[in-house]
């Protein structure tokens, strides 16, 4: 029993399973336990001296104890808390002060005292105002876009300044002082929420990450080399308004780099996911555990992710080099009651503590911050340990290497393999001579050449047909249980690959079926390497960056697997060692076993040939080798070579060799393989599995993550389950090789294992308590006739939506509509008369006067033409206990401005094409606006004839919903609507009032 595990690697059934099954387990652990495990938080609650996550935790418990929008109450509260907590740490640690603007601008000694001796000023923005548009959608009928919008903003943003050490002493930030020559680094968080979300991830550990920021770096010892912004803007949410604030402040024109930490889920690690160079994403690898991968980026570049982040803002209007860091899921927590604390951890605040900090002190002790492109970069991480960090110049360089190299070294030792008369691939027969007659020699060359295209059609049909059906029969089970669909979709593939290569290799068994593998995956990963390599050079896409890796981890393998034919015999000499009246009487024989329902095996070893019975038993006790079946009698442990083979096709027993050679042959396979070694699979399964595996697999899960809930976005339904298949494909050919010489074990316990998930899948209710379907809420009334729609938007596809209408007491008897979304393509919005809002006092109700009543003193509005100009007009609109209004027109506007507003030629107030609406956000509540418009309009008699008139909607908006009976129809819908079922807002407000004008 000793002798016939002599060679544990040898390529045989059980080693091949076992190793293989051992090598990708601990790849997918490995896996998993990075993207699903934040690393712990260090016991010590101050991990270096000027961080405490103790109080880090208890401050962002204070941030997410209510909802806190721009427009709310307690948006006011929580900018004054953070103004408190600032002072108190700088008063521990600095001689800085709150910066008083007044008193800087007129009392000299004031300013002096702060310009020597403060290491760090506050800046309390209450003056900056922007104006700026964005442009309108593409039109489906021609190329151009449709109207845009204009925004108009007062910021509120909180500013503090550490003094580097080479910034000097001065307060150049005084308006008309130029900042220090080499500039600083912005770190940039947003303390604004939504009105359905605490914002404990979104974007309360940002907040607090900064907060310790400011800490560290004004403690003793900690002091940055250059000047560090730190920057709490308010107004993110709802058109990155206050990062376009902060560029009206004079503080902006000093960082020349910067730091946005952002949020998209709850909890879980924050990932680098876009960065504009290679030099700036270096700062990041200081990071203790960096998670990152470029595809992201490139997800941004190229519009796939809609979304904007205030990243948006520091690059494209204020021109800074710099690093995005966000946590990304689970989408389905994004914006609603459970982005809270509870949902968080420390562990969290940590993971993005320990990485802002370092990357913050790489950024200001470096050169970044000299003014230079830097270069395009590909980045990614290993295992959250490692960031692995170069230019796409170097990638593009090694895909270019790759493409030529590889196919040229291959092809060389293909022709000294030729040379040699080794070369077995493809060759068919060879000549043996014997006196006058010559006998071809069948060498099998051709064999195994097509079961590697036929297992990954099929199986890979399998998967993508999986894919289809699960978005034809229950679409959305994704949405909660992705590692099911995973489970299904990687078993699938490797059953079935199992089944289809076993089947042909009990037909027709082959020696060469692992190289003729690693060529077809050679020739397939070299096409597909040529369109990343373009990719590259054209559009500067750097996230194919796995598949170069996965491309040179198949040619070392192909490589290595080419070079074991050098150990093989020279065809001539294997034709002139084999016998022919041997081949005959062997042939003889075996036509007689299969005509006496025999199954036929090797000769050596299970199959007594004539001349040998006397020797049968002594045969029996020889020493086992790595060839020898591991069982005796022809108990074989994979079905492919059960059964009967036909002579014609036999390997090993078409002529005889010695029979110490003979016993070294594989079952059924080519005589002349007895000299290939049989551990060099092993390396090659390492070589070609490991790399491709661990970098596919950590992008895999990524995407999982952060794509299988953005279903309730308006995505598409089946690009999740696409995604999938692919990357199960992906990680699971590497196995295509050697997955003919699997047991049939662990194929068979997959095959169980695809039909459990295949029904789960099918059958299981999609959502749940812990990954709740997101349904967006806005409340519209109309003031002049008192009209109140609620209105819900959510999927499409199922009845869920209007399920979840039915499910509230309000909707009974009446007669609920739904249409497609205006504001999210691929949802629709269900629409219905909903409960009176309370969103401005209204008489007590003791006194029986309905809500309703008091509609028209919500919003006073006045719009008047101009008596000097045609096109021109005046609008004045007042909002009760709101500072948010909006200007909707029916036709667009080529020109606006509002009382009091700063001008900035950076920005456009109208895009080319007009704006069809204008934001109004006022820091001050129910303020009196004075807005004047212009539109395009003719002076000609058929002009005046049409009119030049304008009309539209005046809308104010209110978002505060931290107390009960605020919004009674929101309320509902959070106490009525099924446990799966998650409440987001669907626009700026939650509940929009409007009037018409007519001018």
């Amino acid at each position: 029993m000793k002798a016939r595990f002599s060679n544990p690697i040898a390529f045989a059934p059980l080693p091949v399973t076992v190793i293989s099954s051992l090598v990708y387990a601990a790849l997918i652990i490995a896996l998993l336990i990075t993207h699903l495990i934040v690393p712990s938080a260090l016991s010590n609650p101050t991990p270096f001296v000027g961080v405490n996550l103790t109080e880090a935790w208890q401050d962002l418990q204070h941030i997410s104890g209510g909802f806190h929008p721009y427009n709310s109450r307690r948006n006011d509260e929580i900018r004054d808390w953070l103004l408190r907590r600032i002072e108190r740490i700088l008063t521990a640690n600095t001689k800085g002060r709150l910066f008083d603007r007044s008193r800087y601008l007129h009392d000299e000694q004031f300013r002096a005292s702060i310009a020597r001796q403060s290491p760090a000023v506050v800046f309390s923005d209450i003056t900056s105002n922007v104006t700026f548009s964005s442009e309108g959608r593409k039109r489906t009928s021609d190329a151009g876009r449709e109207a845009g919008v204009s925004v108009y903003f007062e910021g509120t943003n909180i500013i503090v300044y550490i003094r580097g050490s080479e910034d000097g002493t001065g307060d150049w930030w005084v308006t008309g002082k130029d900042p220090p020559e080499k500039g600083g680094v912005l770190v940039n968080a947003h303390y604004d929420g939504v009105s359905t979300g605490y914002g404990a991830t979104d974007d309360g550990v940002g907040v607090v990450s900064i907060l310790q920021v400011v800490k560290y770096f004004t403690t003793e010892g900690h002091k940055p080399k250059r000047g560090i912004v730190a920057l709490l803007n308010n107004g993110e949410e709802d058109f990155l308004n206050g990062a376009r604030a902060f560029s009206q402040h004079p503080v902006s024109q000093f960082p020349r780099a910067f730091l946005n930490l952002e949020g998209a889920g709850a909890g879980g690690r924050a990932v680098m996911f876009r960065s504009t160079d290679t030099e700036v994403t270096k700062a990041y690898q200081s990071s203790k555990y960096p998670f990152a991968s470029v595809l992201s980026g490139d997800a941004f570049k190229r519009g796939i992710i809609r979304s904007e982040t205030d990243y948006h803002v520091f690059t494209e209007d204020l021109g800074l080099r710099g690093l995005d860091v966000a946590f990304y899921g689970p989408r389905a927590r994004y914006h609603t009651d459970q982005d809270d604390a509870r949902h968080t951890s420390v562990d969290s605040i940590w993971h993005m503590l320990s990485a802002s900090i370092p990357t913050l002190k790489a950024l200001s002790s470096s050169g970044l911050n000299e003014d230079s492109q830097g270069s395009d970069a590909v980045w990614f991480d290993l295992f959250g340990r490692v960031l692995a960090v170069f230019k796409l110049q170097t990638l593009f360089a090694l895909s270019v290497a790759l493409l030529v190299v590889a196919p040229v070294i291959l092809i060389v030792i293909g022709v000294i393999l030729h040379k040699m008369d080794k070369l077995y691939i493809f060759s068919r027969k060879m000549k043996h001579q014997v006196g006058e007659d010559g006998e071809p020699v069948p060498l099998h060359g051709w064999k195994g050449l097509f079961q590697f295209p036929i297992l990954f059609v099929l199986a890979s049909a399998a998967v993508v047909g999986l894919a289809f059906l699960m978005r034809k029969v229950n679409p959305f089970i994704i949405y909660s249980s992705p590692y099911a669909v995973w489970t299904m979709m990687l078993s699938a593939w490797l059953f079935v690959a199992w089944f289809l290569s076993c089947s042909i290799d009990y037909l027709r068994p082959s020696a060469l079926t692992r190289l003729y593998s690693l060529l077809w995956l050679f020739i397939v990963g070299w096409i597909v390497l040529v369109a990343v390599t373009v990719v590259e050079r054209r559009q500067h896409i750097a996230g194919g960056y796995f598949l170069v890796f996965y491309f040179a981890a198949i040619f070392s393998a192909t490589l290595l697997s080419l070079l074991e034919l050098f150990r093989l015999p020279r065809k001539s000499e294997y034709a002139s060692e084999v016998s022919p009246s041997d081949v005959g009487e062997a042939h003889s024989h075996r036509s007689q076993s299969i005509s006496s329902g025999q199954r036929l095996a090797q000769p050596s070893d299970h199959q007594q040939r004539p001349e040998d019975s006397d020797h049968h038993n002594a045969e029996e006790d020889e020493e086992a080798t790595e060839r020898t079946s591991l069982l005796r009698n022809d108990r074989y442990t994979t079905f492919a070579h059960y059964g009967h083979r036909d002579p014609d096709t036999e390997g090993a027993g078409d002529h005889a060799l010695d029979e110490g050679k003979e016993r070294k042959v594989y079952l059924g396979e080519q005589a002349w393989s007895w000299s290939l070694p049989t551990w060099l699979w092993a390396l090659e399964f390492l070589l070609l599995s490991v790399i491709p595996v661990i970098l596919a697999g950590e992008l895999a899960l990524f995407l999982t993550s952060s794509v299988h809930q953005t279903l309730a976005d308006g995505s598409s339904v089946l690009l999740p389950y696409i995604a999938i298949a692919f990357f199960a494909i992906l990680l699971l050919v590497p196995m295509s090789p050697f997955v003919h010489r699997f047991t049939y074990h662990i194929p068979v316990f997959l095959l169980l294992v695809v039909i459990g998930t295949l029904l789960y899948n099918l059958l299981a209710f999609p959502f749940s308590a812990n990954n709740r379907v997101k349904v967006y809420f806005d409340q519209r009334v109309d003031l002049d006739t008192g009209i109140n729609t609620v209105s819900l938007t959510g999927i499409k596809d199922g009845p869920y939506l209007a399920q979840i209408a039915r499910s509230l007491p309000s909707t009974a008897g009446q007669d609920i509509t739904c249409t497609d979304s205006e504001l999210r393509k691929g949802l629709q919005t269900c629409n219905w008369h909903g409960l009176a809002p309370n969103v401005v006092p209204s008489p007590p109700p003791h006194l029986g006067i309905p809500p309703h009543f008091g509609y028209a003193d919500w919003l006073s509005l006045r719009a008047t033409h101009s008596n000097t100009t045609r096109n021109e007009a005046h609008i004045t609109l007042f909002g009760k206990n709101s500072r948010a209004c909006k200007l909707v027109f029916d036709t667009p506007i080529s020109d606006f401005s509002v009382a009091g507003a700063a001008q900035d030629d950076r920005f456009d107030k109208v895009p080319h094409e007009g704006s069809k609406e204008i934001r109004l956000w006022s820091r001050t509540w129910e303020k009196p606006w004075q807005v004047w418009v212009r539109w395009e309009g003719g002076e000609g008699r058929r002009q005046q004839r049409r009119g030049l008139g304008l009309n539209g909607k005046a809308i104010c908006l209110w978002s505060d919903a931290n107390e009960s009976g605020v919004i009674p129809a929101l309320d509902e819908i959070w106490k009525y609507a099924p446990d799966w079922v998650a409440v987001s807002k669907n626009s700026d407000g939650l509940v929009e009032g409007s009037k018409t004008f007519l001018i």
